[in-house]
């Protein structure tokens, strides 16, 4: 599946409804069989986010992230998969519909990246990192980060942040409630917009002699 869009066509991109399933993105016009260096994006996987892409030139895309549940003005998180590279490929990367007008990006603070065969996150240097507001896009901010890919067997993450899943949490709250620590409580507070159980923990303190 192939996906072609240009810079123009931006009225749309607070319309996002769902995130990126295995989309492949070719240079316009193209009609052959998929070549390395033809970028797959996925975002389709927990606490994943990328919306939409943009073809700017084998070196460029531009990146669209969905908002915030219940609230569409606000737009931060991404974490999305890049596959099908080619060895040495660079590229750069614009997330061009942020709402924040101050970022910690701006003061050294980079996205996490890892890969299939190195899957603890690293962050990307600061020096690949670029925060401003962008004319292009309504004005709206756009970060930008620069990256060359050197395993082409190796699927590519990046994302925001160290992602902290729903999964991770109540795994870990399981862990504890195993353990009938007498001083922690665990109760349902209520559900979510998507029926994820809220939890409220309680913690008391035990004197200790």
């Amino acid at each position: 599946m192939s996906k072609i869009l240009n810079r123009a066509e931006t009225a749309g991109e607070d319309a996002l409804v769902g995130n990126v399933n295995k989309l492949m993105v070719s240079p316009p016009g193209y009609a052959g069989a998929p070549r390395k260096g033809h970028l797959v994006f996925d975002a389709c996987f927990e606490s994943g986010n990328l919306g939409r892409v943009d073809y700017i030139s084998d070196f460029e895309f531009d990146l669209f992230i969905r908002p915030d549940t219940c609230n569409p003005r606000f737009r931060v998180w991404f974490n999305f998969t890049v596959e099908n590279v080619r060895e040495t490929q660079r590229v750069i990367f614009n997330v061009v519909n942020f709402s924040k007008t101050k970022s910690l990006y701006r003061d050294g603070m980079s996205p996490v990246v890892k890969s299939t065969s190195r899957p603890k996150w690293q962050r990307l240097p600061a020096k690949n990192v670029y925060y401003y507001r962008c004319p292009d896009h309504r004005r709206n901010y756009v970060m930008s980060f620069a990256f060359c890919f050197d395993r082409e067997d190796d699927t590519y993450h990046f994302a925001y942040c160290y992602p902290y899943t729903y999964s991770r949490l109540q795994h870990y709250l399981a862990s504890l409630e195993r353990r009938n620590l007498p001083y922690l409580q665990r109760e349902q507070l209520g559900l979510s917009v998507v029926r994820f159980r809220l939890d409220f923990r309680t913690c008391e303190k035990t004197d200790v002699e």
